[in-house]
């Protein structure tokens, strides 16, 4: 595979054009494309049909006429069956109604969604499974909306970044969710930052700190059917506790913003270090950490700390902060966007949601032939977050070529190649100077 060209010129190219596509939600909706051209319907199915999926399909709904669920999928029945239930009080409450769903249970049901009669398909499932999923998705000719983050490995991030290649070959559009480039406050000061209302960009912080996450033990009298799962699908269900699958949090949560920081700085980082540890978690199921501080060195010397905790009563910070010879930049998912310096800023303008504008800018790109495709970016940011997870794991340093290399790069490759019920996947807690670099 060649190696993506990532230059500062490319990631501005590619903010610029989710700007623009932001600027058409208001703008009148042509006929769709896709497996109905035929139709003003854009048909959409789900795949992952957890809190996050359930939301997305809503938003989806939410964010242009002639929209349809159509299809469901997920390993698990209830999970299906709840965003059904969410789908009918959606409609219910709209003075609509939800049509005849098709649902799909199993650790194959993505294949049975994608072989429905779909325009555009929204992946929301843990990370570990989205490689395959994305790749089958494009070799499908379905435009994709693809939560973040995007893959737990190199190897995986590979595989992805070569199906979103195909993707724009094949004219299929492609959006995350990381909803903070369309959302327009950020894409206000992202924009005065590129113009140089920073000045020379010198250094930058960005956080998610926050508190523990869910856990659903075996035994729990909420869930007595989790007893009768296997261990594999137990761990499947309890996703966020196992690196192989989730990432850890550093992945999972934080590349949201660490996604700015890639976006603002114009590429991604040439080296990472890292360090961190478990000191909450204990004896808890699950081999993820609890704290991460990760230093992002990028192309031109600057050095951005990046900082992410889940700890019980801890207080909470999910924000960046950007240093420029001119001035300091603030943001949050909030809406808050300022600039303190010779040309002071503070947003002010509409604030639509972002978790639907995103989906509106891939439909209108859709709809106008002009598909937008964030597969890359995406990715590139996943990577970030993976290697800063890999240097703290392991307690070296890690040079970005070396993780997108795949020849002389990491071969790190987490992920079990056919999942499905069965033994468990309980790798030890890392400890630096033990876990082995891959």
């Amino acid at each position: 595979m060649n190696t993506p060209d990532l230059s500062r010129r490319n990631f501005v190219k590619l903010s610029s054009a989710a700007a623009g596509a932001a600027a058409l939600a208001g703008s009148a909706i042509p006929r769709a494309l896709g497996a109905n051209p035929g139709s003003d319907k854009l048909r959409v199915g789900v795949i992952g049909c957890g809190g996050r999926g359930g939301g997305a399909a809503i938003n989806c709904l939410d964010s242009a006429p002639g929209v349809e669920i159509v299809a469901l999928g997920d390993v698990f029945q209830n999970q299906v069956d709840n965003v059904e239930k969410r789908l009918q009080q959606y409609a219910q409450k709209k003075g609509t109604k939800q049509g005849p769903l098709q649902k799909f249970t199993g650790f194959d049901n993505y294949k049975k969604v994608l072989a429905t009669d779909i325009d555009m398909v929204i992946i929301a499932t843990p990370p570990g499974f989205k490689p395959v999923q994305f790749e089958a998705a494009v070799n499908a000719g379905k435009h994709i909306f693809c939560e973040k983050p995007v893959a737990v490995d190199p190897v995986g991030i590979r595989q992805f970044i070569a199906a979103a290649k195909k993707a724009k070959e094949k004219r299929l559009a492609v959006v995350a969710g990381t909803q903070r480039r369309h959302q327009a406050s950020y894409l206000e000061l992202i924009k005065r930052i590129h113009a140089g209302d920073l000045g020379e960009l010198v250094g930058g912080q960005c956080y998610w700190n926050g508190t523990e996450p869910w856990f659903r033990a075996k035994d729990d009298p909420k869930t007595p059917w989790l007893k009768n799962l296997s261990d594999f699908e137990w761990q499947c269900y309890n996703w966020y506790h196992w690196d192989w699958i989730c990432g850890d949090h550093i992945v999972e949560q934080h590349v949201h913003n660490i996604d700015v920081m890639n976006w603002a700085f114009g590429g991604p980082p040439v080296n990472i270090y890292g360090m961190g540890g478990r000191q909450c978690r204990g004896d808890k199921p699950g081999n993820v950490w609890d704290n991460f501080a990760v230093e992002l060195e990028y192309a031109n010397g600057v050095r951005v700390s990046s900082m992410c905790r889940h700890a019980p009563k801890s207080t909470q910070r999910v924000s960046e902060r950007i240093v420029g010879t001119k001035g300091v930049a603030d943001s949050t998912q909030s809406n808050t966007a300022t600039i303190k310096g010779a040309k002071a800023f503070s947003y002010s303008g509409p604030t639509p949601d972002p978790y639907v504008v995103e989906h509106t800018d891939l439909i209108n790109s859709i709809r106008s032939n002009n598909p937008l495709n964030e597969g890359e970016e995406v990715a590139i940011s996943t990577l970030t977050a993976i290697g800063g997870r890999m240097s703290a794991y392991t307690g070296r340093q890690i040079k970005w070529q070396w993780l997108l290399d795949p020849v002389n790069g990491s071969k790190l490759d987490i992920f079990p190649k056919n999942p499905g019920p069965g033994p468990g996947v309980f790798p030890k807690v890392p400890v630096p100077g033990i876990t082995d670099l891959v």
